[in-house]
């Protein structure tokens, strides 16, 4: 091409580069955003909107963050931005959890363990500069992520302020009559070294010993109730255990009154009494192939007969219970009230000994006969051999089963019935309250109700305390003798909380008891327990929803992984009811975990960690936050490199389609818009398919379905505009006249686009489209916007979304076609073709309208229709039409402006290398293109 005419060419011009440089550039936004305090400035300018609070639920303050990090606070940030773009006032508050073992394991680490080489002082100001340490560092890598927020006045558990609310929380618990002290079982770690909620229990596989231990029935009462056969073997009740080292706090065995058991001969060192559905396979376990039933009985009729203890000079009642099954066993159960539920109440029910033996770290007490000193997952096989010695064993075998384990450790934990303090779930209806609220709740997704309805409905009483020292104390006194909290509890804590709030919570154990309790201070001990975590994170709602003034309870939305629904929704949940007597969410969503390629999840021994700071690093946050919308929250979140190279690779689709519309706007301002009723049918499709993505997006985002959000976006970026419309019109951008209705048509048009689609991306790669807005021109961030409000069309697009269908149907057709005639040598480039279509009567009806238009939007230098009859040649269909598709060499001169191979290059004297399209565009008044 001359240069003369290259000079009239509108060829595209942006400083928005190819090349995003988001790891380099993203940081100095960040500081640039923190110099302008962006994030004040913005919830100020949303001052007068509706209020909509996502809560925090605080990450703990302990170590880097991970993969799960990255997910849950880009998923929260998606939500806030989209939010404030619908028109809403969105604070973000993040949070931390920094009481706890976590903190106390690695101070110890450093200092050592209370009492041996720190005191507990000097222990508690250790872990609370720790917990600074640490927040600290997963502050300034949240920000990395693009999360805004309060980050300078974020809400901490170990804050004095937080302290002494959570004090004031529990007072109003205790007001309500939910807290009671009891002696039950409650699982107990004896790594903590204390004990555990439900929410700290993990179920993994463990090998345990599986033992058939027999007791003797020694009651002479016995004969009264069965007809005893004629043997001189003893008669015994065989139960089956895998926790041996419960056996010396044996107090009693259950079985289930309505089941019926038979007397059971074959056995050849005992009379076996078995329950009647389990004595085929019981006898079977201990190797008896020929055995006879002598007589049967109900369970009811042996309630209270007296059996031999297996080890010790002790005799032990059989006892009744409906938790007694056939599942497992014999359908007689060990029972020992010191270390189970189900025998804890037993035992209250018989007035047995709730004898528990074990000490914190799972050592049998001094007075433990036989087995004292010993810990108890040694003890298994002492008991074993004890139990084989005494004659009473009948079968021992090694299995692999599910059992509780302590989240932190994952070592196995172990029941034990210690002095706690309880929120009750049934003394004031708690339960029954709680259910009724999950009722009132969003889930999303909708299984999550029925999930946390279930953990509800069959949890334990709440252990609220904990044996620990980094915690916020349970400030209660108790009456040495009675056991019962002080009469001016309420009065009392209210003074400790405004104590914690002046001082911390060290005061507690510094506090001179006189001064709040008075004369009666010799008659009363102080507690020392302190509160469980899980109580701490708990109250958010009381701690922070209620005592800032820009947030409100409930929130409408908490937002965490699935593990939650026994962690923070629920104990959120307990103490909502508990004190405000409602939940403290209106919707809760739900998402799961990260995995790696192969389903697994991301552990150091595995290897297969992906750090989300190693992915800033290389990508960028934006690449990360893309590929989190990008994935269903819904289930495990895969990820590996293959995947984020795809999520880089949508992310250049979707800034190479801006930077496309940037480019060819460079020279096009507001005022330069046509009238919509002005513009190219093509020109109002793509806007239609705009405002068409966008209805569809603000609807994903209100359903918080952001996969659907980044797919629509992908889809539009990708196909409608990269596949077909940008290069439709790349032909008009370039050639036709600079200010004429054939560009300004097609620039009114990318105008309308871009200012919607930067919209839709802003909540989510929002660094990117704050530099699309930027280079758009604008000064001020893009979150002050709202979603775009396109200008109203007098008339309607006479052109329907069908026809467009159609003709793109075509246009793949076509394409086909050329690209057999560019593999032949017979053309290069699509311009140096002809087309001729050749289609039947409707399908030419349905065309007509885009006769004028066909070669453009083929990108031939010829396009035409003519009717089917025409031809003879074999055809194909597409939608329930026929047509046949002719492609040929263009016959005729290439422009040297336009590329075009047309008839009409040459006959101007003065542009001889021109056709008549660029002679006009040049000289004249420009084209002009038919609107319809």
């Amino acid at each position: 091409m001359s240069q003369d005419y290259k000079n009239t060419l509108n060829l595209p011009k942006t400083n928005f580069k190819m090349k995003a440089s988001l790891t380099t550039k993203e940081p100095q936004w960040i500081k640039q955003w923190d110099k302008e305090k962006l994030y004040e400035a913005l919830q100020a300018h949303c001052q007068d909107r509706p209020l909509f609070v996502l809560h925090d639920g605080p990450p703990y303050a302990n170590g880097a963050i991970h993969m799960g990090h990255a997910v849950n606070k880009v998923l929260k940030d998606v939500v806030v931005k989209s939010k404030t773009m619908s028109g809403f006032k969105a604070p973000y508050v993040p949070g931390w959890d920094c009481h706890g073992l976590p903190i106390e394991v690695q101070v110890e680490k450093k200092v050592g363990k209370v009492g041996q080489k720190v005191d507990a002082k000097t222990f508690r100001e250790k872990c609370r500069n720790y917990a600074d340490t640490q927040i600290t560092i997963q502050k300034k890598d949240f920000k990395r992520l693009g999360v805004m927020g309060e980050w300078d006045t974020p809400y901490m558990t170990k804050s004095f302020q937080y302290e002494a609310d959570m004090v004031r929380a529990l007072a109003e618990i205790v007001a309500h009559g939910h807290v009671e002290k009891g002696v039950k079982p409650v699982n107990w770690c004896f790594d903590c070294g204390s004990a555990l909620a439900e929410a700290e229990i993990e179920y993994q596989d463990k090998t345990s010993p599986a033992i058939d231990v027999a007791f003797t029935v020694v009651d002479q009462r016995i004969a009264e109730v069965i007809n005893l056969p004629d043997s001189d073997l003893p008669l015994a009740i065989p139960i089956w255990t895998t926790t041996p080292w419960t056996i010396p706090a044996n107090r009693a065995v259950s079985l289930h009154p309505e089941l019926a058991y038979a007397v059971v001969t074959g056995h050849k060192k005992f009379i076996l009494i078995i329950a009647e559905d389990m004595m085929a396979e019981v006898m079977a376990r201990y190797g008896v192939d020929e055995f006879h039933v002598a007589a049967t009985v109900m369970g009811r009729d042996l309630e209270k007969i007296q059996l031999q203890h297996p080890l010790f000079d002790l005799q032990v009642p059989v006892t009744l219970g409906d938790h007694v099954t056939t599942e497992a066993g014999t359908g007689a159960v060990h029972t020992a009230p010191g270390h189970g539920a189900d025998d804890f109440f037993i035992g209250q029910q018989y007035g047995l000994e709730i004898y528990n033996p074990v000490d914190a770290q799972g050592y049998y007490l001094d007075d433990t006969p036989m087995f004292d000193g010993q810990h108890v997952w040694e003890a298994n096989k002492t008991i074993v051999t004890a139990l084989e010695k005494s004659g009473q064993l009948l079968h021992h075998e090694t299995i692999q089963h599910s059992y509780p384990h302590c989240w932190r450790h994952k070592s196995p934990t172990a029941f034990r019935t210690t002095p706690q303090w309880f929120i009750s779930m049934d003394k004031q209806q708690l339960r029954k309250r709680a259910l009724s609220e999950i009722e009132q709740v969003k889930w999303i997704p909708d299984w999550g109700k029925e999930r946390i309805y279930g953990m509800i409905e069959n949890r334990p009483e709440w252990c609220i305390s904990r044996q620990r020292t980094w915690g916020v104390p349970i400030p209660f006194y108790v009456h040495k003798q009675t056991g019962q909290l002080h009469p001016d509890t309420q009065n009392i804590m209210a003074k400790v909380a405004d104590l914690f709030e002046q001082k911390g919570m060290d005061v507690w154990y510094d506090l001179n008891d006189a001064a709040l309790l008075g004369e009666a201070v010799n008659d009363y001990e102080k507690v020392t327990d302190v509160l469980d975590v899980w109580f701490d994170s708990g109250v958010t709602h009381y701690c922070v929803l209620k005592a800032r003034e820009n947030l409100r309870e409930p929130a409408d939305l908490y937002l965490e992984g699935s593990d939650q629904h026994r962690g923070w929704f629920h104990s959120s949940l307990l103490t909502g009811v508990a004190i405000n007597d409602r939940a403290p969410y209106k919707e809760v969503l739900t998402h799961g975990f990260v995995v790696d390629k192969n389903g697994k999840k991301m552990s150091k021994s595995l290897g297969n960690v992906v750090s989300p700071v190693d992915v800033m690093n290389k990508y960028g946050a934006d690449i990360l936050r893309l590929w989190v919308a990008s994935a269903d929250y819904r289930g495990e979140m895969t990820i590996s490199d293959e995947i984020l190279d795809r999520a880089a690779d949508g992310y250049r689709r979707i800034r190479n389609t801006a930077r496309f519309m940037l480019g060819n706007l460079n020279d096009f301002k507001a005022q330069d818009a046509l009238d919509l009723n002005d513009c190219l049918a093509i020109d109002l499709w793509a806007m239609q398919r705009m405002q068409d993505l966008q209805a569809q997006v603000l609807k994903h985002y209100d359903d918080y379905q952001l996969h659907h959000v980044f797919q629509k976006i992908h889809h539009f970026c990708s196909q409608d505009m990269g596949a077909f419309y940008l290069d439709v019109i790349k032909d008009r951008l370039y050639t036709a006249q600079t200010t004429g209705q054939a560009r300004r048509s097609a620039q009114t048009v990318m105008h309308h686009i871009l200012n919607a689609l930067v919209r839709l991306l802003a909540p989510i790669v929002t660094f990117t489209a704050n530099e699309i807005w930027q280079a758009m021109g604008h000064e001020r961030h893009i979150l002050f916007e709202q979603w775009y409000e396109f200008p109203k069309m007098t008339t309607h697009n006479p052109i329907s979304t069908e026809q467009w269908q159609l003709l793109s149907e075509v246009r793949k057709l076509v394409s086909k076609e050329l690209e057999q005639l560019r593999v032949a040598g017979q053309i290069g480039g699509s311009l140096d073709a002809d087309v001729t279509i050749y289609v039947d009567d409707e399908l030419h009806k349905q065309l007509a309208p885009f006769a004028d238009e066909l070669r453009f939007v083929l990108i031939t230098s010829k396009a035409g229709l003519r009717p089917l009859s025409e031809t003879e040649q074999g055809t194909v269909s597409i939608v329930d039409h026929a047509l046949r598709i002719e492609a040929i060499q263009a016959q005729g001169r290439k422009c040297e402006r336009c590329w075009h191979i047309q008839d009409s290059v040459g006959l101007d004297s003065q542009h001889p290398a021109l056709c008549h399209r660029c002679v006009i565009n040049i000289e004249g008044s420009g084209e002009k293109r038919r609107v319809a």
